[in-house]
Parts: structure tokens; sequence; C-alpha cells
């Protein structure tokens, strides 16, 4: 199982969260940052319905793919 790591950081003159090297929106403050990721953090771990998906790649590939809606990431907030 995947676990995903949602981290408080300085960005773009605010504060965001961070999963890998994604940003999220700029917060004006460090706590309205902690605060939204603890929130997507915690919807990240909501089942959903078994779908199709499509992404393109690194590369510029794209794939299809079924993803199983209830196999969902471990998640943390690290601040």
């Amino acid at each position: 199982m995947a676990k995903l790591t949602y981290k408080i950081v300085e960005h773009d003159g605010g504060w965001a969260y961070k999963v890998g090297a994604t940003f999220s929106e700029t917060f004006p403050s460090h706590n309205d940052a902690l605060r939204a990721a603890e929130i997507a953090s915690a919807e990240q771990q909501v089942a959903g319905a078994t779908d199709g998906i499509q992404y393109e790649d690194a590369d510029g590939k794209w794939h299809e793919e079924l993803a199983d809606g209830r196999d969902r990431p471990q998640t943390e907030v690290s601040d």
C-alpha cells in the first residue's frame, strides 16, 4: 500500500502543503496550510468507486487502467 506524506512548506510568499513534487495552492498562514493538508489527507483515504482512469506518464505515453476505489493510500501530515 502506498504512503503519502503531506508536508507543510513555505511557498510563493505564503504557506502550502506538498506531496512529492506537487504543491497545493498557497495559503496566507501556516495554520491554514496545515488545516488544508489535514482535510486533503483525510479525504485521500476515503474509498470511492472502481472506475477506469487515463493518465500520461513522464515520457508522454498515455495509459488506461481500472482503478480499484477501495485501494487507498496511507497518509500523514508532516509539520
